[in-house]
């Protein structure tokens, strides 16, 4: 059989997964030095989390989840996303009750679309959710949070975009407004954007065909129909970025594709891309949990794909260097020595080093070859006469400097 990965899919390999745990480091230190904890939840929901949360007229429910029956017959998914099972989690454990509860997660997402560079079927994303908190201060928060974490993995000249889509109070006249613009602009619409006039309008203004955006630029804004409160609101954001030295700017073409945001959304752009700039998106969503047959809940966070950061941190030349995989490889002279090195490995391992011991028996050479292709630090090398004494030779396989020392020594000899 020549089995190969599924489409859109990836393999991180071994040479590869240090870069991965140095950018999902990042992300757990920063978002903890803001306070927030991070949730899990099932790679599979039932179908109704993402239909009622996400909404129905999404691109994402019509066409992209991955959508299958049990053997006891309930409609599940692959999780397409992580908001609203997030929402459905903290509801069911009741740990909405004393907000604010403030969370992060990093975990997979999966939806049926065409590959392409930096978003696949299956893509891990970093996101962060604060609940339980209504004022602007929380918005500018998770802002932030993004900002600290791709500034800390070396981006800088970063843009945030930010626009209010209203609340129930002001996005009524704004949709019924659009949809006007939109219906006398009917026949310069692709056929996805002339089908959403009536389901789902507000998606127009998010969709990449030329022809549509042309039309999109020339209709009526959010921004032009908020209500006082979302005005502050807006303004609050703003202020708080200023105070923080965040630079920002207003874009009342921006949303977001999904169904449960309200008032605040955002991106944030790494300008050196140019036109596919954008590395982190997100807003507030007050609405999402009573979607979901919860109470009233306010909420604000942001998604960030981490396939396409690593790309960007790629171009930009910003990747971590490789590290070594392991403090020491454990070279032996003769199978009769393999149970004295296991006995040296594990010393090693008991105070924290890590360590990989020869396993097929080779020549010295080749032993040494071995542990410079693991990127090893130190060499502890065994021989019948070494054992005899009480020591093993210690080297330094970037400097080739060597010396004999006692055994019960190496495990402070040997740095991380």
């Amino acid at each position: 059989m020549d089995l190969q990965r599924p489409r859109g899919t990836q393999d991180i390999l071994p040479a590869e997964t240090p870069i991965w745990h140095r950018v999902e480091g990042a992300a757990h230190r920063v978002a903890q030095s803001y306070g927030y904890r991070e949730i899990r939840t099932p790679v599979f929901e039932h179908a109704e989390v993402f239909r009622h949360g996400v909404g129905d007229a999404t691109d994402i429910v019509e066409k992209e989840m991955y959508e299958f029956e049990d053997r006891g017959g309930r409609t599940l998914v692959l999780r397409p996303e992580s908001t609203a099972a997030v929402a459905r989690a903290l509801q069911q454990a009741s740990l909405l009750s004393e907000p604010p509860v403030r969370v992060y997660y990093i975990q997979s997402h999966f939806r049926y679309e065409r590959p392409q560079s930096g978003r696949l079927r299956q893509h891990t994303q970093f996101g962060v959710e604060a609940w339980g908190v209504p004022g602007p201060l929380a918005d500018a928060e998770v802002i932030a949070l993004a900002g600290s974490f791709l500034s800390e993995l070396g981006l800088t000249g970063l843009v945030v975009r930010l626009n209010s889509l209203g609340c129930d109070v002001c996005r009524p006249r704004y949709r019924e407004a659009l949809v006007t613009f939109l219906q006398s602009h009917r026949d310069e619409l692709c056929g996805d954007c002339q089908r959403r006039i009536e389901r789902n309008p507000l998606r127009v203004l998010d969709c990449k065909v030329p022809s549509c955006q042309a039309v999109v630029r020339q209709g009526p804004k959010p921004l032009e129909y908020l209500c006082a409160d979302c005005q502050q609101h807006l303004i609050g954001v703003e202020t708080a970025l200023s105070a923080l030295g965040i630079t920002f700017a207003r874009d009342g073409s921006l949303v977001r594709g999904l169904d449960y945001y309200s008032r605040t959304v955002f991106e944030i752009g790494y300008e050196k891309l140019g036109a596919q700039s954008t590395v982190c998106g997100g807003g507030r969503y007050d609405g999402l949990l009573q979607s979901l047959g919860g109470k009233p809940q306010p909420a604000v966070g942001f998604g960030l794909g981490l396939e396409r950061l690593l790309l960007t941190l790629e171009a930009e030349g910003l990747l971590p260097p490789a590290e070594a995989t392991i403090d020491a490889f454990v070279a032996y002279l003769g199978p009769e020595l393999g149970p004295e090195a296991m006995r040296i490995a594990n010393l090693l391992r008991s105070a924290g080093h890590r360590i990989e011991m020869e396993a097929l028996g080779r020549s010295l050479k080749a032993q040494l070859r071995r542990a410079q292709k693991l990127s090893a630090t130190y060499t502890v090398i065994l021989g019948p006469q070494e054992f005899a004494r009480g020591v093993a030779v210690l080297r330094n396989m970037e400097t080739s400097a060597q010396a004999e020392v006692p055994i019960q020594d190496l495990p402070r000899l040997i740095e991380h």
